[in-house]
């Protein structure tokens, strides 16, 4: 068990997590290391609007290669990562606002957007918003970024 607690955000956040092989007795996956279990405990600063969350996970990681406040940091570590990849979507394209909204047509452009931010990041472009302002000025050098 490993318990983590963060103020920041307007908020103070509990965060315990529990880890277990027991699933591998019972379930027949390959490369089934561990099952976990997030519990959060929410507030705001001063007390107010409390709220609790469960997490269930899985991994491939053995106890030996990640005890259960590795595995915690590992969970942070994505949300920080999806986090960030959404505000870039925000901030650059607008995607909030999008009036695409039937059929595939959502997941289409976000795919599109993912795509063009994993490549500046690629090209290891220091200010991805710079660049598509760029881009959107001189698309005959879309090409260049394209074949990388």
């Amino acid at each position: 068990m490993a318990k983590t607690i963060d103020r920041g955000h307007g908020r103070i956040e509990t965060r315990i997590v529990r880890t277990t092989t027991v699933l591998n007795d019972y379930v027949e996956w390959p490369y089934l290391g561990q099952a976990f279990r997030i519990d959060r405990h929410v507030t705001d600063l001063d007390g107010s609007h409390p709220r609790d969350e469960v997490a269930l996970g899985i991994t491939d990681l053995t106890p030996e290669q990640a005890n259960a406040a590795h595995i915690g940091a590992l969970v942070r570590g994505h949300w920080g990562i999806e986090t960030r990849l959404h505000w870039e979507r925000d901030m650059i394209y607008d995607e909030d606002r999008s009036q695409i909204r039937t059929q595939n047509g959502p997941r289409v452009m976000a795919t599109l957007r993912n795509t063009a931010i994993g490549l500046l990041r690629r090209l290891q472009v220091p200010n991805i918003q710079r660049a598509v302002n760029y881009l959107n000025r001189h698309p005959e050098h879309v090409a260049r970024v394209l074949l990388g």
